[in-house]
Parts: C-alpha cells; sequence; structure tokens
C-alpha cells in the first residue's frame, strides 16, 4: 500500500513538473493595444465576431427570459373558469 501511494506520488510529480516547461507566449500588450483603441466600438464587442455572438445570445436569451417571465405573471394573475 505504502509503495503505491509513493508510485502515486511520483507520478503526480512529474505530471506537475513537465507541464510547467511549455511556456505560453505573452500577448498581453497586442490584447491592452487592442482594447485600448478608440474605435467607437463598446468594449464588450472588441474582441470580434465571438464577442458578437455571444452577445446577440445573451440578448436573445434575456428578452426571451423576460417575455417568458411576464407570461407566466399574466397566467398565474388570471383566476380559472371553474365548470
Amino acid at each position: 500500500m505504502l509503495r503505491n501511494l509513493l508510485a502515486l506520488r511520483q507520478i503526480s510529480q512529474r505530471t506537475i513538473s513537465t507541464a510547467s516547461r511549455r511556456q505560453a507566449a505573452n500577448r498581453v500588450p497586442e490584447k491592452q493595444k487592442l482594447f485600448q483603441e478608440d474605435n467607437g466600438m463598446p468594449v464588450h464587442l472588441k474582441g470580434g465576431l465571438a464577442d458578437g455572438l455571444l452577445y446577440r445570445t445573451t440578448m436573445a436569451l434575456t428578452v426571451f427570459g423576460t417575455c417568458y417571465a411576464v407570461y407566466e405573471l399574466f397566467v398565474a394573475a388570471m383566476p380559472k373558469k371553474v365548470k
């Protein structure tokens, strides 16, 4: 049992230490230029097509949810007919 735990510890250390070898390029200055540029666009749309699609989807879901909530409130407010 102890031998298994030690082996597991070695494997986990090896996995963690090899993951830090790969360094990603620092793209922060490029993104800062993009978002600080004064081109009249709102900051939440400056990321490109994906940001626009995410924004439109969020707005559509918000409008749909609001309409559905108002509909359900209306249905709940109306008394049901008893036969």
